[in-house]
């Protein structure tokens, strides 16, 4: 699978583990940084892989900041991206048969690798379930539109 990846400063750490563990999995990254734990705004990374998502580059994306909300709350500006913070499995699971989520939003100061990578497998195996749910997520598109 093609997956975005991105963090601000208070992601980094997690995101360079996350981006190594999925790489030796097999699945292809773009990491949109950032490179280091120096201070940085989230939005500055939440844009680029919320793009690459919508646009149909990536098939997925993955972004960690501190507590996932503020990644969350940049990358949903970007019309076609359904981005979910999820601490639990059950979070993760229904956000993609409910929501089909396509953004994946990680708090660092909650996660460690192990739990991230459990929530991430998740993420990239549970399909969208459709029915009822295709006529909600339509609906969400047509907010984007207006």
């Amino acid at each position: 699978m093609k997956i975005a990846i991105g963090a601000d400063h208070a992601g980094f750490a997690l995101k360079e583990q996350l981006r190594q563990a999925l790489a030796e999995e097999g699945h292809e990254l773009m990491d949109f940084g950032t490179e280091s734990e120096q201070s940085c705004d989230y939005p500055d990374f939440a844009l680029p892989v919320a793009r690459e998502v919508a646009r149909g580059h990536s098939d997925r994306g993955i972004l960690v900041c501190s507590t996932g909300i503020g990644m969350a709350m940049a990358a949903n500006k970007v019309a076609g991206v359904r981005a979910a913070p999820a601490q639990s499995e059950d979070e993760v699971r229904l956000t993609r048969e409910h929501n089909d989520a396509n953004v994946l939003t990680l708090g660092a100061k909650y996660l460690d690798e192990a739990h991230a990578m459990d929530l991430i497998h998740i993420f990239l195996g549970t399909e969208f379930t459709g029915g009822r749910h295709a006529r909600r997520v339509a609906k969400i598109a047509q907010i984007e539109q207006h």
